[in-house]
């Protein structure tokens, strides 16, 4: 179950933006977000939630920011965890 959790939280917002980008109104508001290709594709690599929130809520007014901020700290938690488990990792000694 953890295994699943921790797959459905990596892959879990670069398929959504992926089936988005596939929608021809998603291709419209992806373009109009981040006029080119390349800033989603940096933000998919690093910061996949806060991409897609903001893809979301592209014209970005007052409460956005708060869905914004909660995607960004989602970020950071799956990059503080991932620190962790690579961390601990190195303590292991097996069997």
């Amino acid at each position: 179950m953890c295994c699943l959790l921790a797959t459905l939280s990596v892959f879990g917002p670069r398929l959504a933006f992926l089936v988005y980008w596939l929608i021809p109104y998603g291709q419209i508001k992806i373009m109009a977000a981040f006029n080119g290709w390349l800033v989603p594709l940096l933000g998919l690599i690093f910061l996949p939630w806060t991409t897609f929130a903001y893809t979301m809520v592209f014209p970005v007014f007052g409460f956005d920011w708060f869905w914004l901020g909660i995607a960004f700290l989602a970020d950071l938690a799956a990059i503080g965890a991932s620190a962790a488990r690579r961390k601990d990792a190195g303590f292991y000694r097996g069997p």
